[in-house]
């Protein structure tokens, strides 16, 4: 029996190279290969749309999005937000934690949106490109500490890179000194967002999760709260405050 037998679901072709697809669907009569073809690109699409749903934080499955009520989207979208929300408490926490440093230095205020967000980001792209990768086989859990090394490298080239871009905005909205805590703290929360960007998603595969599920608001969240005390713990110490 191959994959290609209709009288089957047809399953992941992680384990299967484009030639061996190819040479199956060759020995096809025309008419069952265009049949074949077709529940293949229903069900990709189908499982590419689930992964999406999950990257926003949405439960699966959602249904055509047209006929959906405001009481289902309501159902699919209330859990992730609500958790996410007592997530971000934790961001909160670590800004009141240095309320004296923020009073102190209000200049401060300015940079955080910029920094949390860089670290977001960061740790968005890395997920994407492992929860793709850990998809299509490219990737399994025994290359994590391979791949661990290689996205430190690249999260401080590009933690470097940034950081640079903001040290001359830092010296002139607050001089030397601000300028030395928001270009550390961007290198130091862009390799944390990385890392765990690129983590995140064989952590969840190590657990039998889907690993589309670690990606989005729920690396966002994480990040920021890595992010402001980072920011925050670097400044009370470079300022003396």
């Amino acid at each position: 029996m191959t994959i290609f037998d209709l009288t089957q679901p047809v399953g992941p072709l992680n384990h299967l190279s484009a030639a061996d697809i190819a040479a199956q669907l060759q020995a096809l009569p025309s008419e069952k290969r265009i049949q074949v073809l077709e529940q293949l690109d229903t069900g990709a699409v189908g499982e590419a749309t689930e992964d999406f749903h999950k990257g926003a934080a949405i439960s699966t499955p959602l249904g055509n999005l047209s006929s959906a009520t405001a009481g289902l989207l309501y159902r699919k979208r209330v859990f992730w937000l609500v958790l996410l929300v007592f997530g971000n408490l934790f961001s909160g926490a670590g800004i009141a934690a240095f309320e004296d440093v923020i009073a102190a230095n209000i200049v401060l205020v300015f940079f955080l949106p910029l920094l949390v967000d860089s670290g977001g980001n960061a740790g968005a792209q890395s997920a994407t490109l492992m929860v793709r990768a850990l998809a299509t086989g490219e990737v399994v859990m025994k290359d994590w500490l391979r791949l661990l090394w290689r996205e430190c490298s690249v999260a401080l080239a590009l933690g470097v890179t940034m950081a640079v871009a903001v040290a001359l905005i830092g010296a002139m909205r607050g001089g030397w000194n601000v300028s030395m805590v928001v270009a550390s703290s961007m290198l130091i929360i862009v390799l944390i967002g990385s890392l765990i960007g690129m983590s995140l998603p064989f952590l969840f595969s190590r657990l039998r999760m889907d690993p589309a599920v670690a990606s989005g608001p729920l690396i966002t969240s994480i990040a920021d709260a890595a992010g402001v005390l980072v920011y925050f713990g670097i400044a009370s110490v470079i300022l003396e405050l």
